[in-house]
């Protein structure tokens, strides 16, 4: 048996609800990389890279073609993000990465950006239905996961608001897809995101606004 043979074999059943080995050990990494974000540690990002590697198998077994694109994209903004996060590194007054509230510009950009996005992404998983069972839902998330993503890599406390709205569709597609460690966990990244919230916007008060000026794309 191959590695990713076993990745998607059943690890065990709860409440009527399969779970496989890859949604299961992805799913955690990617919850350690969710609390290592809160902690403003740069390892967030390796975690998200591996997340990224094993949800990849989790994804193609559940034939949901965006969630398999989005950890490919995961893996790629996982290397910018951790680039970006060392280059301003020092810039935080305690060592540690510094955060900031975005501009309106800067939140305009965003919102523009997951707009186009859901509505470029959903239009052609419509067009090829075989890529996705619930192409918008699957679009939404696949394009809000980037978004949220970007705007960790430059300090943004916004960041947590998009994976706030990430996760209110995340839950009942993971669910739908047979992924049920996938839902679990994206309970738990609700709490886990409210939390973060709070603590990088009090953060957020005391840090310049320029602090991540050495960390831009």
């Amino acid at each position: 048996m191959t590695a990713l043979t076993w990745l998607n074999t059943q690890a065990f059943e709860v409440f009527g609800q399969k779970v496989i080995w890859s949604d299961m050990i992805g799913n955690l990494m990617g919850l350690a990389a969710l609390a290592l974000g809160w902690r403003r540690s740069i390892w967030t990002w390796p975690a998200q890279l591996l997340s990224g590697l094993i949800l990849v198998a989790a994804y193609a077994s559940a034939h949901l073609a965006g969630g398999v694109g989005k950890q490919l994209l995961v893996i790629s903004v996982a290397v910018w993000g951790w680039r970006a996060w060392q280059l301003g590194r020092q810039k935080a007054q305690d060592g540690s990465i510094a955060v900031r509230t975005a501009t309106w510009k800067e939140r305009g950009l965003l919102l523009a950006g997951a707009a186009a996005g859901t509505l470029a992404v959903g239009g052609l998983f419509t067009l090829f239905p075989n890529l996705s069972w619930s192409p918008w839902a699957d679009a939404y998330i696949f394009v809000g996961t980037i978004v949220a993503m970007v705007a960790q890599a430059r300090g943004l406390v916004e960041f947590w608001f998009a994976w706030l709205l990430v996760d209110l569709v995340g839950v009942p597609l993971a669910f739908n897809s047979g992924l049920a460690f996938s839902g679990l966990v994206y309970v738990v990244y609700f709490a886990l995101v409210l939390w973060g919230a709070y603590d990088w916007y009090q953060r957020s008060r005391t840090t310049p606004a320029t602090a991540l000026e050495g960390a831009t794309a």
